[in-house]
């Protein structure tokens, strides 16, 4: 009678299951044509008492020893369950489809979804990726029914962390999300291309940002809700422009109109961009009608007793037969503005404690992906262009080479102390020296042009010579051999030339007649700061001439003779000029063109370089002293140019990190210096072998790899992956004093932005800014 009995109850589960099924089978085709089609063969009574009853003794044994085996089950509810089962619960790799054709296939883990998988709904949806109990958790992709896509991280089912989503109707938000809305730094791209690139707040555009038109047309500056808001700058692409403070409130809109000379826009009104941009619309996207972690199971009893099936989340909670508000809520932060408020505040709350919780825990930040493999940089090709007979600068390098080799170094005689009387920086003196074709009795015959050569504070410069140990026939032959100089293919940003000597250990650079004045200026500061400290890392100058051309061209042409700071028996695979400013200080190159010689800034920077501890002590003493020095001159707007040489790569040319093993044959450059670790341990213990490096010269170092979280942000997040390198650095573009100049620049510039990511500002906050990032970047190694 009890069999009986059971068979019939079984016989009116699978009825019920099987009507069910039908109910919602177009909805389970969907499903099925998505992660592969179930087959259940139909079962008499007395077959589904047979196969209950095996069933449960088989899982009453398995589950007695702890034994994980594969199973194929129609649950008590109506739902299918074929995979890995441990116990009572589903565990391992499985499949799990529900009556209302839901379908989830992937890892589990008693009873819940966790680990990689893929969750599909009747509707055509999917998500494939990560889940932590029971919730969609890390790294996935999900695809809505209409065509959404959302790629990138997420918590406890909201999009939280980067992530790219692409609309239907074709628009694209690439960048951070917070609970399901876009935040802090991302770029909008509308489908007709148009686009906004800055900062935002609860999935609205709101502070610094920049909104470009296709025609165009621009504005720089900052917003509120979607729209200008505050001071900002409109511009055409005839080069007009609109500078002032917008405001949707007409009262509060004042600004200056700058044309071109082009007359057509003379008539525009500021309006016009408000209602331009309440056609851009950021779209809301699609809700989730249910969650992974709101499907239930029905939890299989491996016990022979009779009893009620219990129901369980797939995040794990067991239903007791209330459903909590939790699990009713849909997505909030979905992609409908009401997702959000839809949630209680209860619930607000314990959502954000839990973010909180995982982002202390370090998980968050776990999910992020990992980064690709680093490889050697291109190497780039000899730099610069031979100056031979015929350039535009042939005859210039001749009265270079025939003022030096003649006049400033030549003809002078040995310094004899270094200790030099205030008149011998006296920048009022004037003595030119005329070097006619024919020759004079102090100057020999050449075949350039007649010029004028003048030396400035002579003396000055043959005791900087002295100190800076620099032989005065080996300057003479590296600048006036032979071998002729290399001309730099392009001008600085300054708008100087750069020449080097071809043997790399000297650049020569034009002058503007500002730069002179502010380097006599601040010689005698010089000369004694760089007495004073022998490890300076300031620029080493050697000379600074001007030649005058005589004729009817009347030119001057004034030019300063320095130490080549990445001339060194290790070639250098990456540069960087640091400031510790953010605004334009990313590489305008596209990857593709990007180099061994490329000049990296500040936020392509994507290191942080650890100093064995003596050296590191020595260096943030070193970068004060610089910094006072160059603060007490005024001077702002230099850099710390920074070459880094990797000393480990396999022969396919992908770096390789600290303590991983290296290939035999892995280096670029066999004849190359090598230090081991040991090596280098040994090196730096013994100060009696010091000698062979020096403070900014061929120091070895670790770097440590970093990962921004935003694009402005400067110093990235550690991600613990070291390479041993070796460091060759300087502080460069000292000639800059904060002059009227400057100070229009930083004032034009605080309308737009954020005064403190400006370069042009007061030497006292220039210097402090720079030695707080530098001091983050170049940090002691542990």
């Amino acid at each position: 009678m009890k069999k009986n009995k059971m068979s019939k109850e079984q016989g009116c589960v699978l009825k019920a299951w099987e009507v069910t099924v039908r109910k919602t089978q177009q909805a389970k085709k969907r499903a099925n044509n998505i992660f592969g089609t179930v087959s259940v063969a139909p079962q008499t009574d007395d077959e589904a008492t047979a196969t209950e009853e095996n069933d449960d003794e088989t899982s009453t044994n398995r589950s007695s020893i702890g034994e994980l085996y594969n199973a194929e089950r129609v649950l008590p509810n109506g739902d299918y369950y074929t995979g890995q089962w441990y116990d009572s619960f589903p565990h391992g790799h499985g499949k799990y489809l529900w009556t209302d054709g839901c379908m989830y296939i992937g890892e589990w883990y008693n009873g819940e979804t966790m680990g990689k998988g893929k969750f599909g709904w009747p509707s055509g949806a999917t998500y494939e990726g990560e889940f932590k109990s029971g919730y969609m958790d890390g790294i996935g992709t999900y695809t809505g029914p209409s065509g959404d896509t959302y790629r990138g991280q997420w918590v406890m089912n909201l999009k939280h962390g980067h992530g790219i989503k692409s609309y239907a109707n074709g628009d694209v938000y690439d960048g951070e999300w917070m609970r399901g809305l876009q935040e802090a730094q991302g770029k909008y791209r509308w489908r007709d291309e148009s686009y906004y690139i800055g900062e935002w707040k609860n999935g609205m555009i709101c502070g610094k940002g920049t909104f470009i038109w296709t025609d165009g047309c621009r504005y720089d500056g900052f917003w509120d809700d979607g729209f200008p808001s505050g001071n900002g700058t409109f511009k055409w692409d005839d080069g007009s422009f609109y500078v002032g403070h917008w405001s949707q409130d007409p009262e509060e809109m004042n600004g200056t109109y700058y044309p071109s000379g082009n007359e057509e826009n003379l008539e525009w009104d500021p309006k016009d961009v408000f209602n331009n941009l309440s056609e851009y619309k950021i779209c809301s996207g699609e809700r989730v009608p249910v969650l992974p972690s709101q499907k239930k199971l029905s939890v299989w009893n491996s016990s022979k007793r009779v009893e009620k099936p219990r129901r369980i989340s797939v995040d794990g909670r067991v239903s007791v037969g209330l459903d909590r508000a939790f699990e009713k809520m849909n997505m909030w932060g979905s992609e409908s503005g009401e997702g959000a408020a839809d949630i209680d505040s209860t619930t607000r709350r314990y959502l954000d404690a839990e973010i909180m919780r995982l982002e202390a825990e370090g998980f968050i930040q776990s999910l992020k992906p990992s980064p690709v493999p680093m490889r050697l940089p291109r190497a780039g090709k000899k730099q610069g262009e031979t100056i031979s007979k015929g350039h535009r600068n042939y005859e210039l390098m001749l009265n270079l080479q025939l003022g030096i080799s003649r006049h400033a170094v030549g003809k002078q005689a040995a310094v004899v102390s270094l200790d030099l009387k205030h008149s011998a920086f006296d920048p009022k003196e004037k003595v030119w020296t005329r070097f006619p074709p024919e020759g004079t009795k102090y100057t020999p015959p050449h075949q350039s042009s007649e010029f004028k050569w003048k030396d400035y504070c002579p003396l000055v410069f043959r005791s900087l010579r002295k100190l800076f140990k620099v032989d005065p026939a080996d300057y003479m032959l590296s600048i006036c051999g032979n071998d002729a100089l290399r001309e730099l293919s392009s001008p600085g940003k300054s708008g100087s030339f750069f020449y080097l000597t071809n043997d790399d250990r000297y650049m020569i650079k034009t002058m503007k007649k500002s730069e002179t004045k502010v380097l006599l200026r601040m010689l005698a500061a010089y000369y004694n700061h760089v007495r004073a400290f022998e490890n300076t890392l300031v620029i080493r100058f050697y000379s600074l001439h001007c030649v005058k051309l005589t004729g009817t061209i009347q030119k001057k042409v004034r030019f300063v003779i320095m130490g080549n700071l990445f001339c060194s028996e290790y070639s250098v695979h990456r540069r960087f000029d640091l400031k510790g400013s953010s605004l334009g200080r990313t590489t305008d190159k596209p990857e593709s063109e990007i180099n061994s010689n490329t000049i990296l800034k500040d936020l392509d920077l994507n290191f942080i370089f650890r100093l064995q501890k003596a050296w590191y002590q020595e260096f943030i003493r070193q970068v004060d002293k610089d910094c006072e020095f160059l603060e007490q001159e005024r001077i702002m707007d230099y850099s710390l140019l920074v070459g880094i040489h990797f000393r480990e790569a396999s022969v396919a040319g992908e770096l390789i990190p600290s303590g991983a093993r290296t290939p035999i044959g892995e280096f670029e450059d066999e004849s190359a210096p090598r230090l081991s670790r040991a090596d280098v341990d040994q090196l730096l213990s013994d100060p009696t072998r010091w000698a062979s490096i020096r403070l900014g010269g061929n120091m070895p170092a670790r770097a440590e790899r970093t990962m921004r979280r935003s694009d402005c942000e400067l110093v990235g997040e550690p991600t613990g992956e070291y390479y041993e390198v070796v460091m060759i650095f300087g502080i460069i573009d000292i000639l800059q004093d904060y002059d009227i100049s400057k100070k229009l620049e930083h004032a034009y510039k605080s309308i737009q932005y954020d005064p403190t990511s400006i370069s042009a500002v007061d030497p006292r906050l220039y210097s402090r800014r720079f030695r707080d990032f530098i001091f983050k970047v170049i940090t002691e190694d542990d």
